[in-house]
């Protein structure tokens, strides 16, 4: 039986007005913005974005939403209360602020231009560990994922652990004004989103918007390995926020004292604000390690065992998209194909060349396939032909790109190198497909808007694993 997110009564909370106008004894066990996946007994939450979904409300309720939160009666809509407010994003951060409100939660937000997915997902696993952990979905990190990820969080959790992400200056405040968390990471400052700032030190003070809501008391954790460290720690102490810095530098509060890198994963030894602790990561590179003493960090001020929670993180696996590793069989051998499809930006990138590196060759080669970092104003011509220092870092055998920007990186690169260049992943896919050959390692990744995931499904289509029959 699905618990109780919430009443209808607790719903007219948010100045919600019913249609019918009967007294209301429904409830919802969970709240959705997309019809396509809504699930019985949800509230289909109908935002004006991309698409009104007001547009959907019918095939919502038809999935089994068992109410509507809109802002008008819909053509022909039937079958389901509705709940209708002058605006259905606010309605839904006011359902989020009263959700923050009934719960005694202790709530950590994550931010940075790099790593705060992979981050919020250990969180998750790291203080489920100590009790009922609630955390954003997928990347939901924006101004209607992070209210969304708010107004789904169970009344009896004991963590909730939020992601907050931005394009521009000022998007941050008000989703931490609404998390209003006990802690707050920073992972990084990088050249990220470049074409919306003018410096990459704007985009340390846009990260900086995280302290806004930081409650009374709280704690800032932040990369003491990053050179943008001491002017996050000004906006941090301008908060009243306790500073608690995490990386290799042996000031370091969550420091990193020794490290096994390999090509799946690391064996790492901390201490964590005064506690020894080992362990283990199945997901390979060290931004991932480091990432990992900035959520033990947050384990640690929010009082949870860490012990338990550094050893929890032994199960942490990569996300579709950002470095998941499969063997792809073909020709009497395999291939290991490494998915970074879902986005780039240069740290990122850089980072999952060098995780290419560790790799054995066994007798294949590393190739890397890569597609334009998108967002990075007039330094992304520079930004990607720099890629080059990378590749030959790591020893990178073949190097096959696609998109105008990564046409400055194909010029710069050792003839021995260059597989091949063409203007979109499209156009580029079947010349990878052509040259794979059994006991190739080859990572593929670009900006979501590069496509790239388009070579990672031709790739996993040459897959001749034997397919189990079935039958009726």
């Amino acid at each position: 039986m699905s618990e109780i997110l919430w009443t209808a009564q607790e719903l007219v909370s948010i100045d919600a007005k019913f249609l019918p106008e009967v007294r209301p004894d429904f409830s919802v066990n969970g709240i959705s913005i997309d019809s396509r996946s809504v699930k019985p007994g949800e509230l289909f939450v109908a935002l004006r974005s991309a698409r009104d979904g007001h547009e959907f409300v019918n095939a919502a309720i038809a999935a089994g939403a068992c109410a509507a939160l809109v802002d008008h009666v819909p053509d022909a809509t039937t079958g389901a209360p509705l709940l209708i407010v002058e605006d259905t994003l606010k309605g839904l951060e006011r359902l989020g602020g009263k959700a923050r409100e009934r719960s005694s939660a202790l709530r950590i937000a994550v931010t940075g231009s790099v790593g705060k997915t992979g981050t919020k997902e250990a969180l998750k696993i790291a203080l489920g560990a100590s009790g009922k952990t609630h955390a954003s979905e997928s990347s939901y990190n924006n101004l209607w994922g992070v209210p969304l990820t708010l107004a789904r969080m169970p009344r009896e959790s004991a963590y909730g652990v939020f992601e907050i992400g931005m394009n521009h200056s000022g998007e941050i405040t008000p989703l931490s004004l609404q998390v209003r968390p006990q802690a707050a990471i920073i992972t990084t400052v990088e050249p990220v989103h470049l074409e919306f700032f003018d410096s990459v030190e704007e985009i340390a003070e846009a990260k900086a918007e995280i302290f806004a809501g930081l409650e009374l008391g709280g704690t800032a954790i932040l990369n003491l390995d990053n050179p943008h460290f001491a002017r996050l720690k000004m906006r941090a102490e301008q908060a009243h926020a306790r500073i608690v810095g995490f990386g290799e530098h042996p000031d370091a509060d969550a420091r990193l004292v020794s490290i096994e890198l390999g090509p799946e994963g690391s064996k790492i030894r901390a201490r964590i604000l005064g506690t020894d602790v080992s362990y283990e990561l199945s997901s390979p590179g060290r931004h991932v390690a480091r990432n990992s003493l900035a959520v033990l960090a947050g384990v640690s001020v929010l009082g949870a065992d860490v012990g338990h929670a550094a050893h929890a993180l032994s199960a942490l696996k990569p996300a579709p998209g950002r470095g998941v590793r499969t063997q792809i069989a073909f020709a009497g051998g395999a291939v290991t194909l490494i998915d970074e499809s879902y986005n780039a930006n240069p740290a990122s990138m850089r980072a999952a060349i060098a995780n290419l590196a560790l790799l054995a060759s066994k007798g294949g080669r590393r190739i890397v396939v890569l597609g334009d970092m998108l967002e990075l104003g007039p330094r992304g011509a520079e930004l990607h032909s720099a890629l080059v220092d990378a590749v030959e870092a790591a020893r990178i055998d073949l190097v096959y790109l696609c998109g105008p920007l990564m046409k400055h990186l194909y010029d710069r690169l050792p003839v021995s190198r260059r597989g091949a260049y063409a203007p979109s992943s499209a156009e580029l896919a079947p010349q990878i497909t052509a040259s794979l050959r059994v006991g190739d390692a080859v990572m593929i990744k670009g900006s979501l808007g590069s496509r790239m995931k388009y070579i990672v499904d031709r790739v996993r289509a040459m897959d001749e694993t034997p397919k189990t029959a079935s039958g009726g």
